[in-house]
């Protein structure tokens, strides 16, 4: 195996963490400005306030998109295991 596959191996690998990362951080600091400028409007300042919101649309956001999410994962799997011969 060479320099030229590891990279390859490590590019592809950051690129499908980030894809199947993105949309539950996305949505995450989403909810969390929203949420953090309605505390600032209001002024109230109750912690379970800026949680509970933030784990109801994260718990979402698995629920819609984690077949997704797990095709991603598999198909990045199997074409690692595909290439294991060609490494060798």
């Amino acid at each position: 195996m060479d320099e030229a596959a590891v990279i390859e191996i490590i590019t592809s690998a950051m690129w499908t963490a980030a894809k199947v990362g993105a949309p539950i951080l996305l949505t995450a600091m989403s909810v969390g400005i929203l949420v953090g400028l309605f505390q600032s409007i209001t002024q109230i300042q109750e912690q379970t306030l800026a949680f509970v919101p933030k784990f109801i649309a994260v718990g979402l956001v698995i629920v819609f998109s984690g077949n997704w999410m797990m095709q991603e994962l598999i198909s990045f799997t199997r074409d690692i295991i595909l290439r294991i011969p060609q490494y060798l």
